[in-house]
């Protein structure tokens, strides 16, 4: 996994696809308002049928998981300066945890991404442009 930062902010978690879990480990600390983990299983194991409880969380940043399910793009993690910082390949299969910054795509390919983030969606407003 690699950690994509700016000075002491990490702006990004990036995993890729050929990355292997022999256990169950959460890359994203326990503070950060959204959790992304790996939880591993053998053969038979089982998750017993279980309900989250409500419970009231306070949420400062919107955080997002993409993942990459078909094609390749480009992204530019930027500074919350909006200074460009990091620019990765993405390919199918590959992980991208979003915490911090700001940050942009560029499709090379065809490409499907699966985006995940905290709701509820308020629509394109809150999103700031960095160019």
């Amino acid at each position: 996994m690699e950690l994509i930062s700016w000075g002491d902010t990490i702006l990004a978690y990036l995993i890729r696809h050929t990355m292997t879990h022999e256990k169950t480990e959460f890359p994203t600390p326990p503070d950060l308002e959204l959790q992304v983990g790996f939880v591993v299983y053998p053969a038979g194991g089982v998750i017993t049928a279980h309900a989250h409880k409500p419970i009231t969380r306070r949420i400062n940043k919107t955080c997002e998981v993409i993942v990459v399910k078909t094609g390749r793009c480009e992204v530019d993690l930027y500074a919350d300066d909006r200074r460009l910082v990091a620019t990765r390949q993405l390919r199918q299969g590959d992980v991208l945890i979003l915490v911090n910054g700001g940050h942009g795509f560029r499709m090379r390919e065809d490409t499907v991404l699966l985006e995940v983030k905290q709701g509820p969606y308020f629509g394109l407003g809150e999103k700031q442009l960095l160019r």
